[in-house]
């Protein structure tokens, strides 16, 4: 049985715990953990730049300069739903870290997600010619 009014977040949870207490019941604080699928939320996304290759099929480019947490969860995201999708990245600077003491650069985590990239600022020649 918890007796400790002051463990409590707020007036109510320790006022809740008293009235408990008063009544003779046996109870636990905070001690289950249930877990629960969050619903989904639907979002859009926008690449900046779209070609048609040679074969008519879309070619997506995104053009990073910084390449955030979220923009990296959000391409993972549309990967796992669109596996077929031919997104690429052209980063400004592909070897600039994703996070302050990770060893993982732009170009590393776009190679091992099976991404296709290109840096400096520039479309690989190649990619026009497709």
């Amino acid at each position: 049985m918890t007796t400790d009014l002051n463990r409590y977040r707020s007036g109510l949870e320790r006022e809740v715990a008293r009235q408990l207490k008063l009544a003779g019941r046996s109870f636990e604080f905070e001690t289950v953990k249930i877990d629960y699928l969050k619903p989904a939320k639907k979002a859009k996304y926008n690449p900046d730049f779209v070609i048609r290759k040679r074969d008519g099929s879309p070619m997506y480019i995104e053009s990073k300069g910084r390449f955030l947490t979220a923009d990296r969860q959000k391409h993972l995201l549309i990967r796992a739903q669109f596996p077929d999708i031919d997104i690429r990245f052209v980063f400004q600077r592909a070897s600039e870290k994703i996070g302050k003491g990770s060893a993982t650069t732009y170009a590393k985590w776009a190679e091992d997600k099976g991404y296709k990239w290109a840096d400096k600022g520039k479309i690989p020649k190649e990619w026009l010619e497709e």
